[in-house]
């Protein structure tokens, strides 16, 4: 995804494709970012597959359970799956968290969120059981609809 003046965040909302996110629901730092997203679909362009569940279908997907728990997975309808960073900015758009979008889309800021997304996959279990529980409890608590 490129800087240039008509980058992916200035396409309106309503002309985007519905984008699934595959996710560990077993991950509490996981479960707190997709409980936020989830208050943030107002426009229903998200949907969500715990790859612990049986609705998650590796072959369908052509993302087995193993790699979908060592990088997150998303896909926009139609397409082939994405990884890792690309996948926080097209769910972002698709949540209208504009500034949030537009910094996981730059491509001046890759070198430093490559390798930070590459960092928080390693060492997900770790760094989710110190503080997911902590931002599950929060994120549930100000959005309980979610």
């Amino acid at each position: 995804m490129s800087s240039s003046s008509h980058s992916p965040t200035n396409s309106p909302i309503d002309s985007l494709k519905p984008f699934t996110l595959f996710y560990d629901g077993v991950c509490p730092l996981c479960l707190a970012e997709i409980t936020f997203l989830k208050s943030r679909n107002q426009a229903g362009l998200l949907s969500f597959v715990d790859i612990n569940s049986a609705n998650y279908d590796p072959q369908t997907v052509g993302v087995s359970c193993k790699e979908a728990l060592a990088k997150m997975y998303g896909q926009v309808e139609g397409e082939a799956p994405i990884n890792g960073v690309a996948v926080f900015g097209e769910a972002y758009r698709r949540a209208d968290l504009k500034i949030l979008a537009w910094i996981f889309t730059r491509s001046w800021m890759m070198p430093i969120l490559k390798p930070s997304y590459w960092f928080f996959a390693k060492y997900r279990h770790g760094i989710s059981s110190l503080l997911g529980p902590c931002l599950l409890r929060f994120v549930k608590k100000r959005y309980p609809s979610a």
